[in-house]
């Protein structure tokens, strides 16, 4: 009977251990396709969405790619918003609430919107759902405080994403951009250098962290859209030593980097009674993306940088798409 009770809990444990393995496994996207989402305005900055398929041409580090799925604005979107509840955002919860309200009025019908909740917790309000009444109740009931996990939660929302296949994909992140664990790793670089060597001394790419969100992005296509707080400009820091202001530039700029690697844009928020405004833009450029797929020419998978250019037959329109990938 000892002898059994042993073996059974040795039994527990494997399959303990071995479940917790499977949580801690990434998401993968088992395909070899390189999904573009594209933005068209004229010189004037309006939206065009009449194009078709034969107005668009895409290349892939100069070399022409055969388009093999193309969708037209305005089909539906899976979308998750994500609400940064961490300690820095408390004084203007109900701000928050009002302006993402505006943003689900602004979406097509069928998209499908999950909310996410990030601090120093990670959590899921609602599952993908066109349902705008639970919705809005995720965002009325969000809550938190304390640190800013922003990239556990952009990669939590990469993998929520990821079981929506085919759909196409978008993140609308609210957020200071100050990540807490890129944060301590900027501040330690910094802690042993003199005042002269800070302004330069972080390069925001090499975020190890920020880079695994970058690559997740790429390989499902997710254009991504940061709203910037003004609690994480760093011109707005109130009598900021050397390093504070390297530390919160470097937060900006991997915004930045966001926005430009993933075909969106970064909304710096000046003012908290323009937040939703910028959520209603956001929803509207949504509405106007075209959504271009390709089978690349190029099949291997080396790691190499690969440079997206996507070009429409009309001169005076301007596409906007993602700036390429990471073939992994």
């Amino acid at each position: 009977m000892f002898v059994w009770r042993i073996l059974s809990l040795i039994f527990v444990s494997l399959t303990l251990n071995l479940v917790l393995a499977a949580q801690d496994d990434p998401v993968r996207v088992d395909t070899s396709l390189v999904r573009v989402n594209v933005g068209v305005v004229d010189a004037r900055g309006r939206s065009i969405t009449s194009l078709s398929r034969s107005n668009f041409t895409i290349y892939e580090d100069g070399v022409k790619q055969e388009i093999s799925s193309f969708v037209a604005a305005p089909a539906g979107f899976s979308v998750v918003m994500m609400l940064d509840m961490s300690g820095s955002t408390k004084s203007f919860r109900q701000n928050i609430q009002m302006a993402a309200g505006r943003f689900l009025d602004a979406l097509h019908p069928d998209d499908r919107l999950a909310v996410i909740e990030f601090y120093s917790k990670v959590n899921v309000l609602n599952d993908f759902t066109t349902d705008r009444r639970t919705a809005y109740h995720s965002i009325s009931v969000a809550n938190g405080s304390g640190e800013t996990d922003l990239y556990k939660g952009l990669m939590l929302a990469l993998d929520k994403l990821a079981a929506e296949k085919n759909r196409r994909k978008a993140i609308v992140v609210l957020t200071d951009g100050v990540d807490t664990g890129a944060q301590d790793l900027d501040r330690k670089l910094l802690s042993n250098l003199a005042d002269p060597q800070i302004p330069t001394a972080i390069k925001p790419e090499t975020n190890e962290a920020l880079r695994r969100v970058l690559d997740r992005a790429d390989a499902q296509g997710v254009t991504i859209y940061p709203l910037a707080l003004p609690t994480g400009d760093p011109a707005r820091l109130a009598d900021p030593t050397p390093r504070q202001v390297a530390m919160y530039t470097a937060a900006r700029s991997r915004l930045q980097l966001v926005a430009d690697r993933t075909g969106g844009t970064l909304n710096s928020i000046r003012r908290l009674e323009d937040m939703g405004t910028l959520y209603a833009l956001v929803a509207a450029d949504m509405r106007t993306l075209y959504t271009i797929e390709y089978q690349p020419t190029n099949e291997k998978r080396d790691g190499k940088w690969r440079t997206i250019k996507v070009d429409v037959d009309q001169s005076d329109l301007i596409p906007r798409a993602r700036q390429g990938y990471f073939a992994k």
